[in-house]
């Protein structure tokens, strides 16, 4: 066992190298508890920007009567198919799905409890689930098995 003259005797000796080190030390673990206070709120600040993308896409519905049928649940498609305008508006959800997967999937947001229930929700839809079979085919294969996934989740 280390006596406490000899500890002493020890920390005389070496003060500047155990101040060192204890300097390194609490550094580290500001830097550490820093960089996840960091990591929180980029967190926020990314669900805050998908959030206003969000609102700004369902405006653009919001103020375009001509796409009225993407949320229907039983429109005649076979008298009158997809528009064009109906088709991009969806593809434009499609694509913002997309950003929204991969910020969850890499961690850039918090988990989004509800995304499964609202991509099963969309695609449920007879406009989007025929347009997403269109262009399901130009997405990522794990955006893909994704919302494949959500449609066969219940």
């Amino acid at each position: 066992m280390v006596k406490s003259r000899d500890m002493g005797a020890w920390i005389v000796a070496n003060w500047f190298t155990l101040l060192s080190a204890l300097g390194i030390l609490g550094s580290q673990a500001f830097t550490a508890i820093s960089l996840r206070s960091e990591t929180e709120t980029r967190r926020i600040a990314n669900l805050l920007t998908i959030t206003q993308n969000h609102r700004e896409l369902w405006k653009e519905f919001s103020n375009r009567p001509d796409l009225a049928r993407v949320l229907e649940a039983s429109p005649d498609l076979i008298e009158r198919g997809v528009s064009r305008d109906e088709e991009i508006f969806v593809n434009m959800v499609i694509l913002h799905m997309s950003s929204v997967y991969y910020a969850v999937k890499d961690e850039l947001v918090m988990k989004l409890e509800g995304l499964r229930r609202d991509v099963s929700w969309f695609f449920s839809l007879p406009i989007p689930l025929a347009t997403w079979k269109k262009m399901k085919v130009l997405q990522n294969d794990d955006f893909v098995e994704f919302v494949e996934g959500c449609r066969n989740w219940r």
